[in-house]
């Protein structure tokens, strides 16, 4: 109780002074534990590729987890696990303190949290927290939050790093963005997906993330331009991917994607599509600031030829197949040599 009692005096006193603050003030104030299964009922929307992984943590480690996914199929393992499903984002909301989302588009974000009868915030009770974990644009964080405080309620921009198995393995990269406090609040919950970093005030976890999505695009296209040069070479490209990867050269990207590029494994830790739209956010926001990123732009085109190619479903390491069809080549006839 009094470690509780201390946390709650070291929150800001202008989260303090806002009325009717019921999860926060009875999650801190009755409880030894900031948040606990105990206290935190949690919601979550979007249980695809990585929200469904991600879910699987909170219910292992004892939460009340209820769901909301547009297709119910992908929701099924986790209520085969014992979530509990609801019929739209408000339905969720008003059985959750903390409600998580992590879906595709902005477009999807606004739809699942701030329309005004189906979405989350207008079922959420006074003092409780959104988390929207999905890659969007910083100015809809801050639409996000504003909506959530006139509401007495909190939102933080949360976005993640570290494709399908960061998600299964809960090791993700977290870059939060909003009040600390709450950031803190809501460590116990974040420790179980990853490593949450503070990034700074509403729209900063976001403005990180794409700085992340920047340098993942150019990593991408210098890894699948050194296996097709190794390949055009004559090196057994698997080889050359083993040999360089404990060097400068190594990277998570090759770790993640080498072998599956090798056996034309495209299915997707992170959809093409995606990798698309957040690229596309990128270069909006590098007009914004009046900046010149080539490498970005050279990645978003060849992603974009991808999804011309009817792609888009693939994951981000089928950009192979856009570097092979540049110069007429394709690993698949990938011979080692003798010395």
């Amino acid at each position: 109780m009094a470690v509780a009692l201390l946390l709650l005096r070291s929150l800001p006193t202008t989260i303090l002074s806002i009325p009717c603050l019921t999860f926060i003030t009875r999650s801190m104030a009755n409880t030894t534990e900031l948040i606990s299964p105990s206290n935190t009922r949690v919601g979550w929307i979007g249980t695809g590729v990585m929200g469904r992984s991600m879910c699987s943590h909170l219910i292992k480690a004892g939460y009340t987890l209820t769901v909301f996914n547009r297709t119910l199929s992908k929701a099924q393992p986790l209520l085969d696990m014992g979530a509990h499903l609801a019929q739209s984002p408000h339905h969720l909301a008003s059985q959750s303190d903390v409600v998580f989302s992590i879906v595709g588009y902005p477009s999807d974000v606004r739809s699942v949290l701030l329309d005004p009868t189906s979405g989350a915030l207008s079922g959420l009770r006074h003092g409780g927290i959104l988390v929207d974990m999905t890659t969007s644009e910083p100015s809809l964080a801050a639409e996000i939050s504003a909506a959530a405080s006139s509401k007495d309620c909190f939102s933080i921009d949360a976005p993640v790093s570290g494709g399908d198995l960061g998600a299964k393995n809960g090791r993700l990269a977290i870059f939060a963005g909003g009040d600390e406090s709450v950031v803190k609040l809501l460590s116990p919950l974040f420790a179980l997906l990853g490593k949450v970093n503070y990034m700074g005030a509403t729209g900063k976890g976001q403005f990180a993330k794409l700085a992340n999505q920047i340098t993942i695009a150019s990593t991408m296209v210098g890894l699948v331009e050194g296996m097709v040069y190794a390949h055009k070479a004559g090196l057994d490209v698997g080889l050359f991917l083993e040999a360089i990867s404990s060097g400068a050269a190594g990277s998570k990207s090759l770790d993640l994607y080498g072998s599956r590029i090798l056996k034309r494994d495209f299915e997707p830790g992170f959809y093409v599509n995606h990798f698309v739209k957040d690229l596309g956010i990128c270069l909006k926001e590098c007009q914004n600031m009046g900046l010149a990123l080539p490498g970005l732009a050279l990645a978003q085109q060849l992603y974009l030829s991808l999804k011309a190619h009817g792609e888009g479903n693939f994951g981000t390491q089928a950009l192979i197949l856009a570097l092979e069809r540049l110069n007429n080549v394709s690993l698949q006839s990938t011979t080692v040599t003798s010395s």
